[in-house]
């Protein structure tokens, strides 16, 4: 089986970057992505079931591997939610899929966005982890915009190793993330 290009490259070319630019002692000090998980909240699935078919879908073509719906964990009278009720999809990617993803989500995906400038670097949580926010499906090739009936968004998370968002951050961009200010 033939390894994804962006495996190779953090092997080849991040680890000896980030263990030179942090002064790791060992290599397995660099961090590295661990999962990436994609969710989509379906808030109109309450009304329509078929909505919850339908972005399991469209979430399993974008990321190749099968989605699960969410389930409301407790009832909400003022939104007609009951408990256990399907409200989203959601998808965790690891190994050889999830660097795939990662390599067309960066050179496919996001320079398909409008006035596409970069993503924020305002999504890390303290710990190196990442999440982007997508507004639009329809930026994935494997999407088909004629069978889309409402044009909905996606949460992406990146969960690394890292310690500090810095660290986080210099992992992310090296493996191709285009951050809006490169100059940190």
């Amino acid at each position: 089986m033939i390894k994804p290009r962006l495996k190779e490259k953090y092997f080849r070319e991040v680890v000896p970057a980030l263990k030179e630019k942090f002064a790791y002692k060992s290599v397995m000090q660099v961090p590295r992505l661990v999962k990436i998980c994609i969710n989509k909240g379906i808030g109109q699935a309450v009304a329509d079931k078929k909505l919850i078919e339908i972005g399991i879908e469209e979430i399993t073509a974008i990321a190749g591997q099968r989605a699960v719906p969410t389930r409301a964990r407790k009832a909400i009278s003022n939104f007609k939610l009951r408990e256990n009720m399907p409200i989203g999809v959601r998808v965790t990617l690891r190994g050889d899929r999830m660097y795939e993803f990662l390599d067309r989500l960066v050179t496919i995906a996001l320079p398909r966005v409008r006035d596409f400038r970069g993503v924020s670097d305002s999504g890390f949580d303290g710990r190196g982890n990442y999440t982007l926010g997508i507004k639009e499906q329809i930026i994935f090739p494997e999407i088909s915009i004629d069978k889309v009936n409402k044009i909905s968004g996606m949460d992406i998370t990146f969960v690394t190793t890292a310690k500090t968002d810095e660290e986080g951050r210099a992992l992310l961009a090296a493996l191709g993330m285009p951050f809006r200010n490169q100059n940190k």
